[in-house]
């Protein structure tokens, strides 16, 4: 019994050495352990790299000295291709190798009890998000690399997208010119971004400009196609019995080409119908006349006439235009004829002032004539081209100082002067009209008065020279 209990009393007392010996080694485990984690208070971690450079265990400023030394000797290449074309020192541009304060931030977010886990996982790479630079010396030296730029492009050919052009018939599309200069703002600004990031290299084929629209795009040919439904319309105007095209040139600037559609310019196409209008409105222009006696004559403009209206004629045109097919139209006219035939054809009545004379002609034949009296110097007969717009039998002329009955009235004008019988007077022609002038109405002997009024039509132009 008792050699019993000695034994298992030195079993005990074993276990309590082992347990001595764990518990001493654990304490100096966890005293080592914690002072080892007291040094990477100020220091980096193991397997800690910035930028490929191993700052393990490393103050700040022995990190800082590290990074100094590899940054201060970095040199930044400007390649175009394969080829270098310029290499400077990052020192050149103002780089400031002092970094001090971002490498303080990187330590003070590691955790220094975690030391231990840094020897048995991966590396720690650690970057610098952005180089410190002297901005004014970045500008300066970056601005002497744009002129170099600028002076490389002098002789390079700049890239352009296909476009369209005009051409005689029409839109045709112009091909894209693949070139080889440089967007050199670009690339600049670039190369002041990649320094302050910490690139090393900037190559300048990247900032060869390429043409995005080419000769086959489908969008171009679809606005080629487009314009040119309208550009090689032809559209002819008849005016006064003449017919002319308007311009293929004038239709293809009046073109323009927006969000998918065609429009045309109305300011253009106005401004080209009032154009139109101050050439030939004959309210405006006078007319040329080839006179029985007098030959060839320029008559001002009178009652036969009419005004292009502007606005309505833009509209219509902007729309016979869209229809995309040839047509001819006479414009959009306010007056007292049509726009589009012979101011005057070959029926006319011809009043010649000179010569005191008058004559009837009917498609072109001659019904009558007869020597008249015009208006006296006091109150002219006015000369233009008028039209005989009423006829009245027995009617009574009156003004300021008279009332004169005639059997046969026909008014030509707006003011009170038209054809008349006159059994007042007892001779007409020669220089009558001074004396013995009206007040500005052609007297007409009565018996071929009475024939002209038989005869002559409502409508029929007057010519008065």
């Amino acid at each position: 019994m008792t050699r019993s209990n000695k034994h298992t009393d030195a079993k005990n007392n074993t276990k309590k050495i082992v347990l001595i010996v764990v518990a001493a080694i654990l304490v100096v485990i966890a005293g080592g352990y914690t002072y080892r984690s007291t040094y990477y208070a100020n220091r980096f971690l193991p397997k800690t790299e910035i930028d490929g450079i191993d700052i393990s265990n490393k103050t700040v400023a022995e990190a800082n000295a590290l990074l100094h030394d590899r940054y201060s000797q970095e040199d930044f290449t400007i390649k175009e291709g394969d080829n270098e074309w310029k290499t400077i020192n990052l020192a050149q541009f103002g780089l400031q190798t002092d970094f001090t304060n971002e490498l303080q931030s990187l330590k003070d977010e590691q955790n220094q009890w975690s030391w231990g886990m840094a020897y048995v996982s991966a590396a720690e790479e650690k970057t610098l998000d952005n180089l410190s630079v002297d901005q004014d010396t970045l500008n300066s030296e970056t601005d002497t690399i744009q002129k170099e730029l600028e002076t490389l492009n002098e002789d390079r050919t700049k890239s352009a997208d296909a476009t369209l052009e005009k051409g005689e018939d029409g839109f045709s599309i112009k091909p894209e010119v693949d070139g080889d200069a440089i967007d050199v703002d670009k690339a600049v600004a670039d190369l002041q971004e990649a320094i302050v990031s910490g690139e090393k290299e900037l190559n300048l084929v990247d900032y060869v400009t390429k043409p995005s629209v080419t000769a086959d795009d489908p969008d171009l040919t679809k606005e080629m196609d487009s314009l040119n439904k309208i550009a090689k319309v032809t559209g002819n105007y008849t005016i006064n019995g003449n017919t002319f095209q308007i311009p293929r040139e004038s239709i293809m600037d009046w073109l323009s080409y927006k969000d998918g559609n065609t429009t045309i310019d109305e300011d253009k196409v106005r401004s080209y119908v009032a154009s139109i209008g101050e050439q030939y409105n004959t309210s405006t222009n006078s007319s040329t006349f080839k006179s029985t006696k007098q030959g060839e004559v320029t008559v001002p403009a009178g009652t036969l006439s009419w005004t292009i209206q502007t606005d309505a004629e833009t509209e219509a045109l902007i729309e016979a235009l869209k229809a995309g097919e040839d047509f001819t139209r006479t414009p959009i006219a306010q007056g007292s004829t049509d726009a589009g035939s012979p101011l005057f054809g070959n029926t006319y009545i011809e009043v010649d002032l000179k010569n005191q004379h008058m004559w009837y002609y009917k498609d072109g034949e001659l019904v009558l004539d007869t020597k008249i009296i015009s208006g006296k110097p006091a109150t002219p007969t006015p000369t233009g081209v008028f039209y005989v717009w009423n006829k009245e039998e027995d009617a009574t002329l009156t003004g300021e100082d008279y009332a004169s009955p005639v059997d046969y009235w026909m008014p030509i004008d707006w003011t009170g002067v038209g054809i008349h019988d006159s059994d007042w007077q007892t001779e007409y022609g020669g220089d009558l009209w001074k004396t013995r002038g009206s007040h500005g109405c052609i007297n007409t002997p009565p018996g071929v008065m009475k024939e002209l009024y038989s005869k002559a039509e409502v409508g029929t132009p007057v010519i008065v020279i």
